[in-house]
């Protein structure tokens, strides 16, 4: 339930309810000038506040600035030792990303110092959430953050970082299992990586990783992943397979996207027929050229 506790000063408790929906004032209408807001939410427990946005548009200067400072702004901040830290500033009208707390606290704070008829403000959808935003496999309840994926239950899917698509929430670890039967390997498939830190992903560099093992305990075969990754496969030695993702409580990235498959051992991995098709594309389309070059010299010397 929110209470006003102002014109736009408001308070959204887990208490009251789950979820709900959050506008600027007099939105959908321009928000007026010299509006100061403060939005803060109280969840519990382990509990994240997630937030989406559903409409963004904030008036902006038209001297092509790409900085959010000095102008009509939204801020988000989390708690960090005791402190309120910022970890994101959106301002003119591009939608931002999906946005998630590192605990059960979060605020927002809006400045909109200038006033347009265009500028409608915004519309965000929040909810307290346990799921980390993950939406696939079956979650764990004994743990903060870890999901199944059971090759009974399905053969392959997707799973992807807390939040995706927004940045990974800071100070947070999940696992990832995944059960296959007696004869199979696990096959990952990471479409999209970007976890913030330095190779070899260590405390030392304040690095975010993500790790994988054949075991419950710790692998060294495969290392620690971080940075900015292209495209790439890992692949279990056997039946079991867990992922780890952590981050720091510094800075963020925007996560992993992955294809999970579930094989028997003595398998190739057999690339999905989406990424076969698009790589077929470039010879559709010379076929396509040649089609239609024959007909034209057919009309030409006919």
């Amino acid at each position: 339930m929110a209470i006003a506790t102002s014109s736009c000063h408001q308070e959204f408790n887990s208490d009251g309810t789950k979820h709900g929906t959050l506008t600027s004032p007099h939105y959908p209408l321009a928000y007026p000038s010299n509006t100061h807001c403060h939005y803060e939410f109280f969840g519990r427990g382990k509990e994240r506040i997630r937030l989406i946005f559903q409409d963004f548009f904030l008036y902006k200067p038209t001297d092509g600035s790409l900085e959010c400072s000095n102008i009509d702004s939204l801020q988000a901040f989390i708690n960090v030792d005791g402190r309120l830290e910022n970890v994101a500033t959106f301002c003119g009208v591009d939608l931002p990303k999906p946005i998630m707390s590192n605990g059960p606290k979060l605020m927002l704070e809006f400045r909109g110092t200038q006033s347009s008829r265009y500028a409608r403000g915004f519309k965000i959808s929040y909810s307290f959430v346990e799921n980390f935003g993950i939406s696939s496999g079956r979650q764990l309840k004994e743990f903060p953050c870890a999901f199944v994926y059971n090759s009974t239950e399905a053969r392959n899917g997707t799973f992807a970082s807390p939040n995706s698509p927004g940045p990974y929430p800071r100070d947070t670890e999940c696992s990832y299992f995944f059960h296959g039967g007696q004869t199979e390997k696990v096959h990952l498939h990471f479409t999209h990586f970007d976890i913030e830190g330095v190779s070899p992903c260590e405390a030392e560099s304040a690095s975010d990783y993500v790790e994988f093992s054949n075991y419950m305990t710790e692998d060294n075969r495969y290392g620690r992943y971080c940075g900015q990754q292209k495209e790439f496969h890992v692949e279990s030695e056997r039946n079991f397979f867990k992922v780890t993702f952590r981050s720091n409580d510094r800075l963020d990235g925007t996560g992993f996207k992955a294809i999970y498959q579930f094989l028997e051992a003595s398998d190739e991995y057999q690339a999905p027929i989406s990424d076969y098709a698009s790589s077929l594309l470039p010879l559709r389309l010379w076929l396509i050229l040649l089609v239609f070059v024959s007909a034209y010299l057919h009309r030409f010397y006919h």
